[in-house]
């Protein structure tokens, strides 16, 4: 069976993670650590194992009531995506620390971008946003001429025709009935 404490899977996965994910001096990792009061980031170049910026809930400056909400997040990516500009970095590789991409996470990441960091990120996420509307509309339209409906109102299946499997050429066909025994040969 499978280890089922949380800490340990997730550094297991930070691992896994961290073996693909490489922070070079021209593109550095945003490193992203939470726990159950804070959230952490860090610029770093593991090319020279330094830390370019950093932020987080614990500063006095990004402190709230509770740093473990989405909204603190937002402001710790907003201050990580500015002082990483300010550091002169424009790209980075988001490293989300065996977290899955969601909540908090992403409210940072999502931030980050909107202060700057990849661009070209953020623009093809917004390209991605307004895709589902279009295909939203595009469905709208596609409902207008319905295909025959069973009375549930879920589209009705085609029936598939089994074919009866073909029967060898050189045999002669049999049934029980047909068998001569051996009695009457």
């Amino acid at each position: 069976m499978g280890n089922r404490n949380r800490p340990e899977v997730r550094t297991a996965v930070h691992r896994r993670i961290r073996r693909k994910v490489r922070g070079t001096t021209a593109r550095p990792r945003l490193a992203v650590y939470r726990s159950l009061n804070h959230i952490y980031a860090q610029v770093i170049d593991d090319e020279k194992a330094k830390t370019l910026a950093s932020a987080s809930t614990t500063e006095k400056t990004l402190r709230t009531k509770t740093g473990g909400n989405i909204d603190a997040a937002k402001r710790v990516g907003q201050a990580i995506g500015e002082r990483a500009l300010a550091a002169g970095i424009e790209q980075v590789v988001f490293d989300r620390g065996g977290y899955l991409y969601h909540g908090r996470v992403k409210a940072l990441t999502d931030a980050a971008r909107a202060a700057g960091l990849n661009k070209d990120e953020a623009a093809e996420a917004e390209a991605v946003a307004e895709a589902p509307e279009e295909a939203v509309a595009a469905e709208a339209g596609a409902e207008a001429k319905p295909a025959k409906a069973s009375a549930e109102g879920k589209p009705a299946k085609a029936k598939v025709k089994k074919e009866p499997k073909a029967k060898s050429e050189g045999k002669p066909e049999s049934s029980a009935k047909e068998k001569p025994s051996a009695k009457e040969e």
